[in-house]
Formats: C-alpha cells, structure tokens, sequence
C-alpha cells in the first residue's frame, strides 16, 4: 500500500548584518509572513517551516546539515531577502544532500513609489542578493531549481507545489525496491539493465525472488480471505461472464483475488514496493497475475512486465510523486501495441495483456477472465476499461550503457472511433506531441521502450527536475520538438553526458 510522509520543506532566509538588527528584525518578520501565507493558501502539498534568519558561513552550514540528518525535511526554499555574500553559502551547499529550490521573490509586489529611500533600498535588495546566490551554484557546478515571481501570486505557489513533489520523488527514490520474481523476457534488450548503476544513480534495490517462493506465499492464503476479497471485487466491479458457467468464473475471479493477498504480503514482509513478472516464468502459480497486480498498482506498487525492472521503479515513483493530489487522475505502467493511420484521426492504442492500472479508468470497470496465449496457464481473470481523456506523460527509462537517459513525451489522451468489443483487456488511446509521426519517429530515434510509466497528474517539468537531481540525461518530446532539433539535442548531450 502506498504510505505517504508527512515531509515539510525549510525556508531558508538569507541576510547579513551590515545593515543592522532592525534590518535582520524586519527580515525575519517577512520571511515568517511569507511561511505562513504559503502554508494558509491551500496550494502546497507539504508544509513550509520557517528557520532563522542565516548570515554566517557557520549557521549555514550548521542549518543545511540538520536538514540533511532530518527525516521528515525533503527539501529547502531558500531566498535572499537581502544582499548575502555567497561565499559564506559554499560549505553548506558543498554539503548539502537533498533537493533545493531557489525563489527569487522579494516581500513587497510594488516599488513604494513616495516613500522609498536608502534604508529600504538596502534591506530589500533580492534583485540584488538572488543574482549572488545563483551565482555561486553555477560557480559551483550544483543543481537546483529556480522560480521567480512574486511569492503571494498563485501561479507561483502552484510552481513550488509542483517542485515539492518532485522534490519527494527524488527522497523517495532511494526507499524503492523492486523485487523480481522473474527474469527479463529472453533476447529482449530494452527491459535489461544494470542495476548496480541504478542503485547508484536512483537508490533502487532491485532483488530477485524465486518464483515459487512467492507462489508459496499465495498458496498459503486462506480461503476465507480469498472469499472476502472476491466479494469485495463482485460488489465494485461489473461482472462480464460472456457465455461463463458464473461458478466457474467465479473460481477464475478467486484465483487473482489469492494472487493478490498473497503477493501484497510478501512485498509487504520482504519490505518491496515495486514488483515484476514475466509470462515465461510463473512457476506454480494457476494464473499469469491479471486483476491481481491491477489492483497493487492502484495501491500505490510499481509494476513491470516481462521483468522489465527500471519502468516497475518508474511507475512506484510517479505515483509516490502523484500522492495524495486533489483531484489526480491516474498513474500506470502502459504498453504501445498497435497505431491508427487514418488521417485526422491518428493515434497509438496502448494496453497489455493484463496489467493496466485503473486509477486511469474512465467509468465503471468490469471484470473478465479470457484465454491467454502467452504462459500457459488457465484463462486470467483482469480488469477492463477504456481510460479518461485529457493531458499526460509517457515516460520510459532506457540504459544506454554508459549512462541512462529519460524520454519524457507529452500525449492526448482520447477515446477511439469505435468500440473495440473483442479485446478484453483495459486500454488507452493517445497521439504523442506533436504528431503521431514526429512524435513517434523522435521516439525511436531517442532509443524509447514499448514500455512506459505513464501518468495524466505529473507534467514533463517535473520529470525532468527529477532527471535533472539525479543527474541523467532527459529527452523532451513535444509540441515544439523536430526531428532536426531532436538529432542535435542527442549529440550534444552525448558529449555532455560522458
């Protein structure tokens, strides 16, 4: 199950005591206004917590430390209220270890035409001190993320809300585990990996199970739970038995509901958030998990198919990234299958064989249990659906062998023309930006997976500030990209990204 933590972000004022205590009170004042407000406004994920007021090299360095060691900080908001000579700024940063935003605001929205004088021209100087402080980031090499604007307007509360889930993803990233009860599908390339690298890069732990150790523990579930939890999916979900015995389709239904208990335990026991399975290999168990990991990836685990490790960690951090969001529509694993070329109407239909996460359901879902080719077991019970309409992210992580590099492709997500009333399983339809060609040819060309982690709540901002402080490449594909810019962007970065 997806638990969410309490993170708070530190605000972070700098000053220096040139101009005096009264200045220093002043700017305590504003900052502890600017806190309260930003924590009143209703547009911030996390809470704000206002620090003292920091001009020395020791206070900043002591101050950034702490928030280091605190489990609960997942980031700082720093800001110079006045000028702060950056060189006091260098060991903390040096030593700094969690994701930081710089906000280049200044307390007052208008210059005070009829009063201004020196004392306020020297206490408000952020135009003054930001320019400072960005600098020596840039001297030092160091990311972070900037929003200017004034602090008090809602677009601009709205900018640090969206940086603070990113800013947890980055925290997050090094709790995921992945756990891997099966191998990679043979002589694909896209699904493999090196891990170690990734455990570098990332924090993900990706561990491998045997695949009866884990059919064990479904094995080991009691029929009373599976009863329960496959009422539970008979008074939520519409029935579809399509010619079915119900009782035997019943049972089919039972078999993921057992699949389900028994996988969620051992994940929960062995301390995974994420989890892969592979057709190829399903040991001991009576059906390829279906319905099952439907509903752990709506519980908040990330999912990959065919072994495919990297997306599994990319989908449990995007719906760590998406918690607790007012209003979210959805984050899931995704597979490209198949195209329509019909002029006006083109489009890549998206789906699996199974495991499509109904947080994107558009409607109700209903339930089927069909035969499947690949594994070799009786017909899987799944999850059916056609997904929302609207804006998202398709996202898919590649290892390029000396480096990895993120694809981040902004898609429309749309119903078909028609009704697809054969195929049973969930889908999604969408036309990546800026056109299924362009799109589609960027795709290839950046080394893209037929894989993806995608999601309608995340923008391709925040995934590429999430590249960006882990220090991987990322490739943009969207209304402004051409193949020529495209080609260009991958060569320079293949220099920049040794």
């Amino acid at each position: 199950m997806l638990k969410s933590k309490n993170y708070q972000f530190w605000f972070c004022t700098g000053s220096q005591d040139l101009y005096g205590d009264e200045c220093l009170a002043n700017v305590a004042v504003h900052s502890q206004k600017i806190v309260e407000e930003l924590n009143k406004s209703g547009n911030l994920p996390f809470e704000v917590v206002w620090k003292p007021t920091l001009i020395t090299n020791e206070l900043i360095r002591k101050t950034f430390n702490e928030a280091n060691m605190d489990e609960n900080c997942a980031g700082v908001i720093t800001w110079m209220h006045t000028f702060s000579p950056a060189k006091s700024w260098i060991l903390g940063l040096q030593e700094f270890r969690k994701p930081l935003l710089h906000l280049h605001t200044q307390f007052n929205r208008e210059i005070p035409y009829e009063t201004i004088d020196m004392d306020f021209m020297n206490e408000n100087q952020a135009a003054h001190g930001d320019r400072e402080y960005g600098h020596i980031f840039s001297r030092l090499n160091m990311e972070r993320k900037v929003v200017m604007g004034y602090w008090a307007d809602e677009h601009i509360q709205k900018k640090i809300a969206s940086w603070m889930r990113t800013a947890v993803g980055v925290i997050e990233s090094s709790h995921i585990r992945v756990m891997r009860v099966a191998d990679n599908m043979r002589n694909v390339a896209v699904t493999e990996g090196d891990k170690v690298e990734a455990q570098i890069k990332f924090g993900w732990e990706v561990d491998a199970y045997p695949i009866n150790e884990i059919a064990e523990a479904v094995a080991g579930v009691s029929q009373s739970d599976i009863n329960a939890l496959t009422d539970e999916y008979y008074e939520k979900y519409d029935i579809f038995t399509e010619g079915r015995d119900a009782a035997e389709f019943r049972k089919h239904v039972a078999v993921q509901a057992g699949i389900e208990i028994g996988f969620e335990r051992f994940l929960e026991e062995k301390n995974y958030q994420a989890i892969v399975t592979h057709f190829g290999d399903l040991g001991n168990l009576q059906q390829l998990p279906g319905l099952a990991i439907q509903r752990l990836m709506e519980k908040g685990y990330g999912f990959g198919a065919e072994g495919d490790w990297k997306t599994a960690a990319m989908v449990r951090l995007m719906k760590i990234m998406t918690g607790n969001m007012k209003d979210a529509k959805g984050t899931s694993f995704m597979e490209d299958y198949t195209y329509n070329l019909v002029p006006g109407k083109e489009g890549i239909l998206q789906s699996h064989m199974l495991e499509v996460c109904p947080t994107i359901a558009d409607g109700r879902i209903g339930i089927k249990a069909q035969p499947l080719s690949m594994g070799d077991r009786e017909d899987p019970a799944r999850l059916v659906f056609t997904a929302k309409e609207g804006h998202g992210i398709a996202t898919s992580l590649i290892d390029l062998g000396n480096r990895f590099r993120l694809i981040i492709n902004d898609v429309d997500c749309k119903k078909t023309e028609k009704p697809m009333p054969k195929l049973p399983v969930a889908t999604a339809f969408w036309t990546p930006e800026p056109n299924l060609y362009t799109g589609a040819e960027a795709w290839i060309i950046a080394g893209g997976a037929h894989h993806t982690a995608f999601s309608y709540d995340l923008t391709a901002e925040q995934m590429g500030d999430w590249a960006a402080a882990m220090g991987v490449e990322a490739v943009y594909i969207d209304k402004d990209t051409t193949i020529r810019q495209l080609k260009n962007e991958l060569l320079w970065n293949s220099v920049a990204y040794k």
